[in-house]
């Protein structure tokens, strides 16, 4: 039997063809941009009888594989010396002059559009013509090859037999996959209470090609529970790639995790975690350029080999394999990454490479989309994210340091950025004239115009080598600008803030909604899931969901009433209220600490006010006892500190051991890295407090948010504030009961969980409270 191997003419040119160093030089982000209007434009050349946008598609067999090629030309010429291919590629900076001078993966692909063409048509030759276009002037030049179908025929078969080591091995590992999926048995002796429905919802949602919002409670095993049914969707040929979705580094850890154990039963797949590039860089500095990193020079001729070499001996490619392949093989450890993500199985990464515009796998084609699920793990924090991919932001500071840097150095950008300088010099003068703020519903569009002109003027510079860091930032920072103007409608405000003598302006998306449901578009599922989806409506609103077309599911709790003691103290936290509660609320943290042997989490909703109440905590004990309760039992403080290093929170998790002696307090704050995604199971964590409603600070981001909301006609102050709290006091209290062996008190410090707008977001298991 002849196994099919599917791809796509530019998968297969560029991996036959592709050579040479990472980022030469400068690469203007302008091409990818503009590059289809570029192309329309030269389309629009076109006679009556040209074709543009052409599908083509065609078989050939090679050894034990059949190769399905296809893909678009961009046009297909008549003339009176024949039928011409057309590829046309856009450039930001000069068209080759010379034949000598273009490049061996654009003819590749050329010449792969005109074999199929040839073969399709039974055609002796065909003319081969690259089309290349500067972005800018619109100035063009092409360069014609005349090819029998002969020498196209062979140039397609050394082409194939290239790729031909690479297909094979793949084919080999599917049918080894497949086989392995179709033995493999749930990882543990048997589903916990919820496990089973929620892993038979996410089967039928991936089978349907629907979309899944499920509210599954901590401590039930989600990460598990969508695995594994995803990858028998892939043995059953449902999919053909599953990506894992994480926010954190630790819900990343516990997919790796779930992952090794399905391999300990069996299971051969191809899983792959993408690490962010300033973490696995090996240099001092991220700077990918031939000259500076060895790992970037050559990096095209060597990765082929490198591929090949991890896929046929590894299966579970975590940061620390990939660093070992990539030093082995001399290659970049991100690009080699990103390469090997699209030939995984699984990938386990950050939302950011599907959703965001600036870093989204872009060589993920419509056709693989439809064979991808997304499992978004702890999905409520999506739609915080979403609103900063989908943002942007500048400040007038860096053109007033960047036109400084210019002056008698880049006459054109010095001019450029004084030009966007003098415009933030008048907004600031009409803002101190109406409050220091400025709202306004429409593109700043006179601003947009100075970007354009600025960055055209940073782009010359750099495509020179100009490599002054302040300049390519303020350029990437300007394009980022542009590019979410593209993306600017009714759900965005032009929001301007003065600060002192700066001025900040953010095009602010309100409602990110409808762009993650364009990112989104094309997979064949999508499964959101979280302990804390609540209020399912809101959530549903906000992450592109459709209340007729989507799937849901709540899961209720495994656990039992028993396990939890909920507490409830009745003392306002409002921000006013913070000073004078700061001893009460000490005072009611001690009473827990003297009566509460064990280990205890205490959540704050600032490190100011966190701050103080530790500082009164610590002044209820004389320093010859301050390691004394009542009991005579030792007592402990440890304090969540901003911009921990991943070594510093380590740490801080490890004080929360299994059979500490005494008590031990943890302060932290909500919403931060102790509040979500941590582990803390048995007695490791007997005791939460949370003080507060967790609700985001006052402020006009949040205050506009609201106004937007209200009118829409929703409650404008629970999307903008009780909704995202609520969810971080969830969240917090999520890390208390992990297991059935579980026990443990959970103390809520404030009177708003008691009024019905609160109330009724909490957990039936916690309504079963005692007040105080």
């Amino acid at each position: 039997m002849t196994n099919t191997v599917h791809l796509s003419v530019r998968a297969l040119v560029e991996y036959a063809y592709r050579s040479g160093d990472i980022e030469a030089g400068f690469r203007s982000a302008v091409s990818l941009v503009e590059g289809t209007r570029t192309h329309q434009q030269i389309q629009k050349q076109y006679g009556d009888q040209d074709a543009k946008e052409v599908y083509v598609s065609a078989e050939i067999p090679y050894e034990d594989l059949l190769f399905v090629i296809d893909g678009r030309c961009d046009g297909l010429l008549q003339s009176d010396n024949g039928l011409t291919v057309d590829e046309i590629k856009s450039f930001s900076g000069q068209p080759p002059v010379l034949m000598e001078e273009t490049y061996p993966v654009h003819w590749a692909q050329a010449q792969c559009y005109a074999y199929v063409v040839a073969k399709d048509r039974e055609l002796e030759s065909m003319r081969v013509q690259l089309t290349y276009v500067q972005i800018d002037s619109g100035e063009s030049r092409q360069f014609v090859r005349t090819m029998t179908f002969t020498e196209l025929e062979q140039f397609i078969h050394d082409m194939v037999a290239r790729y031909y080591p690479y297909a094979s091995m793949k084919s080999r590992h599917a049918a080894k996959r497949d086989a392995s999926i179709k033995e493999l048995s749930f990882p543990f002796p048997s589903y916990r209470a919820g496990q089973r429905q929620l892993a038979a919802s996410v089967y039928q949602t991936i089978t349907d090609g629907r979309k899944l919002f499920a509210k599954a409670p901590t401590g039930i095993g989600k990460t598990i529970s969508t695995l594994f049914p995803a990858v028998k969707a892939i043995g059953e040929g449902l999919l053909q790639r599953l990506f894992y979705l994480t926010a954190r580094t630790t819900t990343r850890t516990a997919a790796e995790e779930a992952m090794v154990m399905l391999r300990e039963g069996g299971l051969h797949l191809h899983t792959l975690t993408l690490t962010a590039k300033d973490k696995v860089c090996f240099k001092d500095e991220v700077r990918c350029t031939a000259e500076y990193c060895e790992y970037a020079q050559g990096y095209y001729d060597r990765v082929g080999g490198a591929l090949l070499d991890i896929l046929d001996n590894e299966t579970g490619m975590t940061r620390e394999v990939i660093e070992r392949y990539a030093r082995k093989h001399r290659v970049c450890p991100f690009e080699f990454s990103l390469d090997a993500a699209y030939a995984a199985d699984a990938v386990i990464c950050d939302y950011n490479y599907i959703f965001d515009p600036r870093v989204n796998l872009k060589r993920l084609f419509e056709e693989q989309k439809r064979h991808t699920a997304l499992l978004v793990d702890e999905a409520h924090n999506l739609v915080d994210r979403a609103r900063e991919m989908y943002s942007a932001e500048l400040r007038k500071a860096d053109f007033l340091e960047l036109q400084r840097a210019s002056k008698n150095v880049r006459p054109l950008v010095y001019q450029s950025a004084k030009a966007v300088n003098n415009y933030f010099i008048a907004l600031r003068k009409s803002m101190e004239e109406s409050g220091g703020e400025d709202v306004r519903r429409d593109l700043p569009e006179q601003l947009l115009d100075l970007l354009e002109t600025l960055t055209d003027a940073a782009e010359q510079r750099l495509v020179t080598g100009d490599s002054d860091p302040l300049l390519a930032d303020v350029y990437f920072g300007c394009q980022h600008f542009l590019r979410i103007g593209k993306l600017y409608d009714e759900r965005y405000v032009t929001f301007a803030e003065k600060e002192r003598s700066d001025v900040r302006l953010k095009l602010f998306c309100l409602d990110p909604s409808h762009l993650l449901k364009q990112y989104a578009k094309g997979y064949r599922a999508q499964i959101l899931f979280s302990a804390t989806l609540s209020p399912l409506h809101y959530f549903r609103d906000m992450l592109g969901g459709d209340e007729e077309k989507d799937y849901s599911v709540s899961i209720p709790s495994p656990f039992s009433a028993e396990q939890l003691d909920v507490r409830i103290e009745r003392l306002s936290t409002r921000y006013q209220d913070r000073e004078r509660t700061m001893d009460p609320v000490a005072g009611l943290l001690n009473d827990m600490a003297g009566r509460h042997q064990g280990n205890i989490l205490v959540f704050f909703p600032s490190y100011a006010y966190m701050n103080g109440v530790y500082e009164r905590f610590m002044a209820l004990w004389p320093e010859e006892v301050a390691e004394q309760t009542d009991n005579g039992m030792k007592i402990r403080t440890i304090v969540q500190r901003p911009g921990m290093s991943e070594e510093d929170r380590d740490s801080f998790l490890a004080a929360f051991a299994t059979g500490n002696k005494g008590t031990l307090v943890g302060f932290a704050v909500m919403g931060g890295i102790f509040s979500e995604g941590i582990d803390l199971v048995g007695d490791r964590l007997t005791g939460v407090a949370i003080v507060g409603v967790g609700l985001p600070q006052v402020g006009p981001e949040r205050n506009i948010i609201k106004n937007y909301f209200d009118d829409q006609g929703k409650n404008g102050f629970e999307y903008a504030y009780v909704f995202p709290g609520m969810n971080k006091v969830l969240q917090a209290g999520g890390r208390l009961i992990r297991s059935e062996q579980d026990r443990g008190t959970l103390l809520l410090i404030d009177d708003r969980y008691t009024q019905p707008q609160y109330a009724r977001l909490l957990p039936p298991d916690w309504r079963q409270s005692h007040f105080m």
